[in-house]
């Protein structure tokens, strides 16, 4: 087992930055252990909201319009339901390995101990790929929202300006970005929990025009879409699949409490708190949401379209505004607009924090570990952040188009992503079996292990490889299409091998995983919090 010692240099620049150096046999294993440290200044409060909320953004908000277009109301539900269970599972194996070991560069670093570097280099470009793929979609669909009250100024205004509104939040480290986090997820569960609630009463004939909805859209156009006028069952059923992409960008970026882990205060205790709230978020927020939705709009509705309009058409504003609500769907859309906000900083964190990962394993340049005094890894931010200027593409293809690229890219990118977590989880239980560990006493234990891992790993695969059939049927070909669906699947493996090939490296073995180095240093940063006082402090314990 290493033992570490720390200890205080100063760069070139005349900056502090933490080097943390082990002692040990190996100077490739001294080399990958040496790097500059971030700081656990994350509150349990922050954790708790940023995974209840803190990638709720334009895919529940904006991309359903097109799920409820492709699939009609039950297709959308199906298809959120379908893609609700894999993220369950996904994220229940990463809850057992981050709440065991919240190392910085989570399932990254997870991958280079339990799987092998290659796959460590593997999932963790194709994550920050991700995530930085991610950001310009954000940023043009803020500039989509934008289009609700005006269509005279361009979109790059709009872009610029959410762009240094992201940016400022992130240079001022994660105790920022988790304050930022706890208003913005605040305003967004209050959002989707009130559209909720305002949707049924209005289903029920509680609006102006007292319209009593029920099920009239179920039945009329019909509860799916028959996909490209494909007849019966057939039809039906490619209109389901054609959902599975969208609901894919809604919910990919709920691991996001991994990468948070190694800058979280407790992290034994606060992860695990966030990790058996996952299910509220997808049962409440996604299937409610999605619900709600195919009850109020009919998946007809051509401002669903989001390719042949500028404006905002969120299906929750468009169903307020036949309602006959004024000034509600201003309100609404300006809160939709916070989630775009949202989630594109939630990009900019994830997707630095992925880049310092890489570099704390030795998958990227070094200078990507650098840090300034507070903590913040600064080079891997301005990194990420320089990618955002892809939003700009939306000035010529307009914002809506832009946007669909992106979240196909980020879909298929973000699937591949929970397959190689949970084929780092497969390895780690084996692991755990290996060398007699009783996973009972972890502080999470993920039920039905190790089915529901091997459930993500199948169904991600498949999603992944038909995610765009569309372009083979009869005279549907579309080039931009098949690319961004295609490219990060074929992206993966071709990382992978090369990465495997280059440094010649093996599976490693169960026995030889490492269960133990950086453990001392977690449980040193764990502790037990004073018990609540009072019931207002029990009620806040409970939801913090």
């Amino acid at each position: 087992m290493h033992t570490m010692s720390s200890k205080e240099a100063k760069d070139n620049f005349g900056e502090k930055v933490h080097e943390v150096v082990v002692d040990s046999d190996s100077e490739a294993d001294h080399e990958r252990a040496v790097g500059t440290s971030l700081k656990r200044t994350m509150k349990s409060r922050h954790i708790a909201m940023i995974s209840l909320g803190g990638v709720i953004g334009t895919g529940l908000f904006l991309g359903t319009a097109t799920g409820l277009a492709n699939g009609g109301p039950v297709g959308l539900l199906l298809g959120y339901a379908v893609v609700g269970s894999i993220c369950y599972a996904v994220m229940v194996s990463l809850g057992e390995m981050i709440s065991y070991l919240p190392l910085p560069g989570g399932h990254i670093t997870m991958a280079e101990r339990f799987v092998d570097p290659a796959w460590s280099f593997t999932l963790g470009w194709s994550y920050w790929y991700n995530w930085t793929i991610i950001l310009p979609a954000e940023l043009s669909a803020a500039a989509l929202l934008i289009g609700f009250w005006t269509e005279n100024v361009n979109d790059a205004a709009w872009i610029s300006v959410f762009l240094v509104v992201v940016v400022t939040i992130n240079v001022f480290g994660a105790a920022a970005y988790g304050e930022a986090e706890f208003v913005f997820a605040s305003i967004k569960i209050i959002t989707i929990t009130g559209l909720i609630i305002l949707g049924i009463v209005l289903d029920l004939g509680g609006g102006p025009n007292h319209d009593r909805i029920g099920f009239r859209y179920w039945k009329h156009p019909g509860p799916f879409n028959q996909y490209n006028n494909f007849p019966g069952s057939k039809g039906r059923f490619l209109a389901w699949w054609a959902v599975m992409t969208q609901a894919a960008f809604s919910f990919i970026g709920t691991e996001v409490v991994a990468i948070a882990g190694g800058e979280a205060r407790n992290p034994r205790r606060n992860i695990p708190k966030a990790i058996r709230r996952v299910y509220v978020r997808i049962l409440l927020f996604y299937i409610g949401g999605v619900s709600i939705i195919g009850l109020l709009v009919p998946y007809t509705n051509p401002d669903l379209n989001l390719n042949a309009s500028t404006a905002a058409k969120s299906p929750f504003v468009i169903a307020i505004k036949a309602a006959g609500i004024k000034g509600l769907p201003s309100v609404i859309n300006a809160a939709l607009l916070t989630s775009a906000w949202s989630a594109a900083s939630s990009d900019v964190y994830s997707s630095s924090r992925a880049l310092y990962g890489l570099a704390v394993n030795n998958n990227a340049p070094r200078i990507f570990m650098r840090v300034n005094r507070w903590g913040l890894p600064y080079v891997a931010v301005a990194t990420s952040c320089a990618f955002g200027l892809l939003a700009y593409m939306a000035v010529s293809s307009g914002a809506g188009r832009v946007f669909g690229w992106f979240a196909n890219m980020t879909s298929v990118a973000g699937l591949m992503n929970w397959f190689g977590i949970s084929v780092t989880y497969v390895r780690f239980y084996a692991g755990m079996k290996a060398q007699g560990f009783d996973r009972s006493s972890l502080p999470y234990v993920a039920p039905l292990q190790p089915y529901l891992a091997w459930y993500g790993i199948v169904s991600t695969l498949v999603i992944c490889i038909f995610s765009g059939w569309g372009v083979f049927l009869k005279g549907q070909w579309a080039t931009d299409t098949f690319v961004t669906n295609y490219l990060p699947m074929a992206l993966f493996p071709l990382l992978y091998f090369s990465a495997r090939v280059w440094r010649r490296t093996r599976f490693i073995a169960p026995l030889d995983m490492d269960f133990k180095t950086g453990l001392a240093e977690i449980e040193a940063a764990s502790y037990d919090e004073p018990p609540p006082r009072n019931w207002a402090e029990r009620l806040w314990s409970w939801l913090m």
